[in-house]
């Protein structure tokens, strides 16, 4: 099937369309955006600033991807928004393109579903098969792992991470980093159990499963402080990576400011993003 734009479709010069592309009505396009194929455009779709989106992707209508980023220091700089393959993004979702001062990227990876209402805040990544359930908000700097899953009307505080297999319960304030393999829930969130239902879908091995279910004992309810527990799972030569990244986890966000490493990161960020998108090298 060729590309199909209709007819009160607004397409800017410069814009860049696959093969089997499909525009619908009432949709704009902007001059740098780069739309692959086989990606299906609904009706009322803004695509804005310099987007790159893979092949195969559906986008229903009124969503807004690519606009300006929600920060005061932006300066109108030509920063990025790169959405994968084979996603689906819902009704009203709002994916905004990168800071400066965050890397000058938000990233999303394949596979992924954004329900109706999301906000993907800029300089966000979200890696590959990521749910957010609708009404999702995540603040800036927000790092979601592979598979996680993140239940209605929850919402990350910026730079937080949800870590990989990680599934937030509904209604969810996380404002530090959430671990991975693990259910989180309240307000504030807490570990609750091993997301076993998730893990089980994933197709992980019923004995992976119950080492991290052993794990979560040794950390959550054995009593011990946590920097011991940690230190005897890592000690452990039995221990499988999915423990070892669990604790690497936990490592990492207690030595982050109020729970959450990436905050440690900023200047990290803020150099990366200068080269990037202005070419400046910062020393």
């Amino acid at each position: 099937m060729a590309t199909q734009i209709h007819p009160t479709a607004v397409v800017a010069q410069g814009a860049e369309l696959g093969v089997d592309v499909v525009i619908g009505p009432y949709s704009v396009v902007g001059g740098s955006v780069r739309v692959g194929d086989r990606t299906r455009i609904g009706p009322h779709v803004v695509l804005d600033g310099v987007t790159r989106l893979g092949a195969e992707n559906i986008i229903v209508g009124q969503a807004n991807l690519g606009g300006p980023p929600q920060d005061l220091s932006y300066r109108g700089e030509p920063t990025w928004l790169e959405i994968g393959d084979r996603n689906t993004i819902r009704e009203f979702v709002t994916i905004n393109r990168g800071t400066i001062k965050g890397g000058g990227i938000t990233k999303v990876g394949h596979g992924c579903l954004l329900m109706a209402c999301c906000h993907v805040a800029h300089d966000c990544e979200l890696g590959n098969g990521v749910i957010l359930a609708n009404g999702v908000l995540l603040a800036g700097h927000v790092l979601v792992g592979d598979g996680a899953n993140i239940g209605g009307a929850a919402a990350a505080n910026q730079f937080v991470s949800i870590g990989r297999y990680a599934y937030i319960g509904g209604m969810t304030r996380v404002s530090q980093d959430a671990p991975p393999f693990m259910l989180l829930e309240g307000h504030q969130a807490r570990v609750r159990q091993v997301n076993v239902v998730g893990l089980e879908r994933a197709g992980f091995e019923r004995a992976r499963i119950e080492a991290l279910q052993a794990a979560f004992r040794t950390i959550y309810r054995s009593g011990d402080p946590q920097s011991q527990s940690i230190e005897r799972l890592k000690s452990d030569s039995s221990a499988t990576p999915e423990v070892h990244e669990l604790c690497a986890m936990l490592e990492q966000q207690a030595h982050g400011h109020k729970g959450r490493y990436r905050e440690s990161l900023r200047e990290f960020f803020a150099k990366l993003g200068a080269e990037r998108i202005l070419g400046e090298r910062r020393g």
